[in-house]
């Protein structure tokens, strides 16, 4: 079995600094080495630098794609930070569906070496890798693998922190890169003052627009003028519900009729993650 280890950083690889948890090299990399068997051939690629999952974004989405690529006979584990994990476990489930590729996420909310839940996941992971070549993206953790194309970070601090929200199949994506776009998730709240929303659509070129329930939005004929004249100015904007698990249901409700009579795409059961990434690729 050959195995591409891809070391992006995030807290597994953290030791205590002056200033705060801070990315170490060599710290991953010897605790993947020291648990592999002895038929598993490794093959690594470390970020340089090491980043902290908040500065997660496109390029470096690309640049994880690039290196999968490179290398189209290994199982994949990836070792990342937990605050953007459902984001690049969307990209990645995405830019790789149909392709055959395993990939396995890995993460923890304690550093290795400090009796947190970092060796377990690893455990997990390689276990995991070993013994199962199925296609798709996963996330080990706690315990778990779970589906990532659809993750939801819903704690901040207990191990337990990712659920899996069901998605619905895709279709190979249009693009197998993520291009230069201006994107955002527009979270619809009650008064939403139209002013505001107008200024950021007339700055983006496609928004997701996390609307209410089963897909409603305020009959606020100011808002749905700025979404329709976005619409006709070539901005793709996608809606999901705000809900953690649901569908969006296209005409159930007469407040969400002037929604999709804008022009506005329907993300189904997408997390914003998920229907970020679509936009993306699409």
């Amino acid at each position: 079995m050959k195995l591409l280890l891809i070391h992006t950083g995030g807290t597994i690889g953290m030791v205590s600094g002056p200033h705060g948890l801070t990315p170490q090299d060599g710290v991953v990399e010897a605790a993947v080495l020291a648990r592999l068997a002895a038929h598993i051939e490794l093959h690594q690629h470390v970020f340089t630098p090491l980043i902290d999952s908040a500065d997660m974004g496109p390029q470096h989405w690309n640049a994880i794609l690039d290196v999968i690529d490179a290398h189209p006979n290994c199982a994949v584990l990836l070792t990342h930070g937990t605050d953007t994990m459902s984001f690049t476990g969307a990209a990645l489930s995405q830019a790789l569906e149909g392709l055959g590729r395993h990939v396995v996420l890995c993460g923890s909310m304690v550093p290795l070496g400090a009796g947190g839940d970092a060796e377990g996941n690893l455990d997990f992971a390689i276990d995991a890798l070993s013994k199962c070549a199925d296609e798709g993206v996963f996330l080990s953790f706690a315990g778990k693998i779970l589906p990532a194309n659809g993750l939801v970070k819903h704690n901040c601090f207990e191990l337990d922190a990712f659920r899996a929200t069901p998605q619905d199949s895709i279709a190979a994506p249009k693009r197998r890169r993520f291009p230069d776009k201006k994107l955002a998730v527009v979270t619809v709240t009650p008064n939403l003052p139209v002013v505001a929303l107008s200024a950021m659509l007339k700055e983006l070129d496609g928004a997701v627009l996390r609307v209410f329930g089963a897909g409603t939005i305020m009959s606020d004929a100011s808002v749905i003028a700025a979404l329709s004249e976005a619409v006709q100015n070539g901005v793709v904007l996608r809606a999901v519900s705000q809900c953690e698990v649901g569908n969006l249901e296209p005409g159930s409700y007469a407040a969400g009729q002037l929604l999709w009579q804008s022009g506005v795409q329907n993300g189904g059961r997408e997390t914003p993650e998920a229907a970020l990434v679509h936009l993306w690729l699409n």
